[in-house]
Parts: structure tokens; sequence; C-alpha cells
């Protein structure tokens, strides 16, 4: 039996005042993927994760219509919005820290939840850090301010933070835009390791970290799906969309 998708996205619409960017497009993600979303700037990639989240509510001018359903439940009915966005984290193409020790930035959201024994936020704090491949950087100086570390550095500890919610779907949007290569690749080894244990949408302008990570990718165009299909048919010669292989082909984007 084929378990259900993760994440159902019914004919949804965003617009901001009277300029619409999302124009009723529908898809599913399944459960322990990495969906990967590519397409040309303001083709609305971001601001579908930021609906997915409802961080979109932050934006008074923002509409939004249609479903988007989370484990059958529409994440735009529920009450309780923090609930919500610890069940879908999300990291953002620059690291942002809180002002505070690496050990404080992953317990932030443990302790706002409620744990407060010393021994379990020490777990939970090492269980982060590994899974963002930085405890062995850090692990003994986690006293340390995190915005001293490297810029790869704090971008690993902003996934060990949003890690720290125990999500069910983790969002990322450009996450090595900021960062060297090498540390590109070390959090792509993470992101694969982490596909076991939950869902991962990945927003990239990278038509390649798209190729190397996702199961499946979304092409993503002008607030409309052009294509979505597995990995092996985007990616080849012969996509069901002719501009699927120009943009993948940098004919055009």
């Amino acid at each position: 039996m084929t378990a259900a998708p993760k994440i159902i996205v019914q004919d949804l619409r965003l617009s901001y005042g009277t300029r619409e960017v999302i124009h009723g497009i529908s898809f599913a993600v399944q459960r322990n993927e990495i969906l990967g979303i590519i397409g040309p700037a303001q083709s609305g990639k971001t601001s579908l994760l930021r609906c997915i989240n409802r961080t979109i509510d932050f934006s008074p001018e923002a509409t939004v219509t249609g479903k988007i359903e989370l484990d059958g439940q529409d994440v735009r009915a529920t009450r309780n919005v923090y609930e919500l966005r610890r069940k879908i984290g999300m990291v953002a193409p620059l690291p942002v820290g809180l002002p505070l020790s690496i050990y404080d930035n992953v317990a932030f959201a443990p302790r706002c939840a409620g744990v407060t024994a010393r021994s379990d936020l020490d777990g939970l704090v090492e269980k982060c850090l590994r899974q963002a491949a930085l405890w062995d950087e850090v692990k003994d100086r986690l006293d340390t301010l995190g915005t001293r570390l490297s810029g790869g550095q704090q971008q690993r500890l902003t996934i060990a933070r949003a890690l720290s919610h125990n999500p069910e779907v983790l969002c990322l949007d450009e996450f090595s835009i900021a960062i060297d290569p090498v540390t590109t690749m070390r959090i792509e080894d993470v992101l694969k390791e982490l596909r076991s244990e939950i869902t991962i949408i990945l927003v990239t302008n990278l038509v390649q970290q798209a190729r190397r990570l996702a199961d499946r990718t979304m092409f993503l165009w002008n607030g409309d799906i052009v294509e979505m299909n597995t990995n092996d048919i985007i990616f080849s010669d012969n996509p069901a969309n002719r501009k699927t292989y120009e943009y993948i082909n940098g004919l055009f984007g």
C-alpha cells in the first residue's frame, strides 16, 4: 500500500496586493523524499516555501487561497501556527544566528517548548550539531558566540537550530548561496542522511544541486509549474516540456 503524501498543495494562489505571483498550482510531496524546486528569480519559489510554513503571514499585503495539507490537516486552518512552524523547519539563504552561544542557539527552541533538564538539552544539542556535521568542530567551545563562527559553520548552525524543533519537514531556501563549495558538499551529505528521517523541500538556483540531491524536481516559472517529475526525466535530453530542457541547459534564466 502506497503511503499518503506528506504534503498536498491544491490550487494554491498567492497575491501581493493586486499582483498574483503563484497561479493556482497543485502538487504533492512524498514522505522522506527530497523535492528540488528550481526556476529563475521571481518565479515564486521562496514565496511557496513561506506559504507552506505560514511565514507568509508576516506579509500583511499577501493573500493566499487554495489548500495546503500536512498529513491531511489544512495548515491554513490550524490555530497553533507556532506548532506548525516547529513541524516545518526553515533554513534561509543567509545564516541568521541568534546573539547567543553555540549551545544556546540550538537549545533555544527546545527550552521554549518546555525542555529544561540540562541532561536532556545536552543530548539534543549534541544530536542536532552532529546531524548538521558541526559537532566535531565546536564541541570544545559550545559557549562561544555563534556569530563568531565562519559563514559555513553559521549556516550549519542554522540547520542544527532548525533540527532542534524535531521537524517533520525541512525547507531550505538557497542554503548554499553564501558558503564555499566544500561546505556546500558537506551540507549536501547531511541532507542525504536526513532524508531517512524527514521530508525535505530544497529551493535552489543551482540546477546541478537539485540534480545531485533531489528525488524529484519541480521547475517553477512565473508562478506556474512548468514540469515536475523524477530527476531521470527532468534532467534528461527529453523532459516533458521543452522549456525545462532550455532552462536546465542555460538557454535562458
